[in-house]
């Protein structure tokens, strides 16, 4: 695609504002359609939530060079911000001061894309019409055309629902109004809703984690708030991280600190436990896994429900798309991110080569690439995005280069058929730090390594 065209970029988010940066570096117009009232909406919901990386990897830097001579003063990039600090020191200031703030429209929803003319089945002359965007701004439909689009609105607004199956539970809906998902403020905000209360969560990640040492803390000041942590899976261990072998240190320090407060009994663990069924009854909320007749329940006053994101793709549905029948990610992407093969490493470094659809011009970047997978990387959504501006440019060999070195988790789920053999082409490890920072040097060795690759 030559300079001077139009790209569409659906989010405002920090890689939606990045791939707007890099998009007026190669000389196109950028039109930024943000679904919420300001920039940065989505991340506002979780404000109050440290990031485990650090400045320095959190800020694009086409995003920094139109800073910069607006007087921004980049923060310490050693320090670890909260989502709002981001906000309100990064991409606040990207969108008012520089001249970004000519191309975000807010409360913009975007509602579907097709090309001009053509619906999903026609294919002679598809790659020369441009896109024809619908959006909601509050007055009525609208309509935009574009060259490109670039989809980066992120998965926060479709959680994964509690039931074990990938479907809300049986009378999830009913019970809404004693369930929360992903992290609320249970420690600011809404500390009202959980202290001195009995609270589930459900869940295995990072988030799961952070709202369960959260509630921890809480229980410290509010007599009577009791603390339960649901997880699918039988090894409450595979959640406590890569310890100090985490070059994100924070992230690592997290795993280490929930680990020490399950030992010392400050949770109650109830593994293996596949929600099937929500009940609100006198005395809270019924939890059921299994059948009503021979599984098990516990009653509790609030479940958080922190298990994970999936891409909304409905408004995408007249567009050719190629995603993985597991993840809904971009099938280049999944043997490098699926959770059932690996959580070690650091995904490789990609870009539009990867990220293309079968529809010309259209691509998915940010969180959303990762499809329902975890451990998405800020400064990895940057590089996608610096490789699709360069992409839609004409800049080939700038697309194809990779200007990103990732830090290692330290750790890895390994598969039982790899643990019997070792880890990373090595004697398995005995702790949950075990052992996946060396997986790219023993398959170069030529050791089997664990899978992380």
């Amino acid at each position: 695609m030559r300079a001077g065209k139009t790209v569409a970029i659906i989010g405002a988010g920090p890689v939606g504002l990045a791939a707007a940066a890099h998009v007026i570096e190669r000389g196109m117009t950028p039109v930024v359609l943000e679904a919420g009232s300001e920039a940065g909406h989505a991340m506002r919901q979780w404000s109050h939530v440290k990031l485990f990386s650090p400045w320095q990897y959190n800020v694009d830097e086409a995003a920094r060079r139109l800073l910069e001579p607006n007087g921004w003063n980049s923060p310490d990039p050693q320090a670890y911000p909260t989502g709002g600090e981001l906000v309100e020191r990064y991409l606040e200031p990207l969108a008012a001061r520089t001249v970004l703030q000519d191309h975000i429209h807010v409360s913009a929803r975007v509602t579907g894309i097709s090309r001009v003319g053509l619906d999903k089945v026609k294919t002679r002359g598809r790659g020369d019409a441009p896109f024809e965007l619908r959006y909601q701004n509050g007055a009525g439909e609208k309509t935009l055309r574009a060259d490109a689009v670039i989809d980066v609105s992120g998965t926060w607004w479709s959680p994964n629902p509690a039931g074990a199956n990938g479907l809300p539970a049986i009378g999830e809906r009913e019970a809404a109004i004693r369930i929360a998902y992903g992290m609320p403020d249970v420690l600011g905000a809404q500390r009202a809703r959980y202290a001195s209360k009995r609270v589930a969560v459900l869940g295995a990640g990072h988030s799961a984690v952070g709202t369960l040492i959260d509630l921890v803390t809480l229980a410290q000041s509010a007599p009577g708030t009791e603390v339960c942590w649901l997880i699918r899976g039988d090894d409450p261990a595979k959640s406590f991280g890569g310890g100090a072998n985490d070059k994100l240190e924070a992230r690592g320090a997290l795993g280490s600190m929930f680990a020490e407060l399950v030992q010392r009994g400050s949770v109650r663990v109830e593994p293996a436990f596949r929600v099937t069924h929500l009940t609100v009854v006198e005395d809270g909320l019924r939890i059921g896994a299994g059948s009503a007749c021979c599984g098990r329940s516990l009653i509790v006053d609030e479940l958080i429900v922190a298990t994970g994101f999936r891409p909304d793709v409905g408004f995408l549905s007249e567009l050719r798309l190629s995603l993985d029948p597991a993840l809904d990610c971009p099938p280049a992407l999944a043997p490098l991110i699926d959770p059932n093969e690996h959580s070690c490493g650091t995904v490789r470094p990609h870009g539009a080569l990867e990220l293309a659809h079968p529809e010309p011009g259209f691509y998915i970047a940010g969180m959303k690439s990762y499809g329902r997978a975890p451990t998405f990387l800020m400064l990895t959504g940057y590089e996608q995005v610096r490789s699709i501006a360069a992409e839609l440019a004409g800049d080939i060999q700038a697309a194809r280069r990779v200007e990103l070195v990732l830090p290692e988790t330290g750790v890895c789920n390994v598969s039982a058929s790899v643990k019997d053999g070792g880890c990373c082409g090595g004697p398995a490890g005995t702790d949950a730090s075990a052992c996946c920072a060396a997986d790219e040097t023993a398959r170069q060795l030529g050791d089997s390594g664990c899978g992380c690759s």
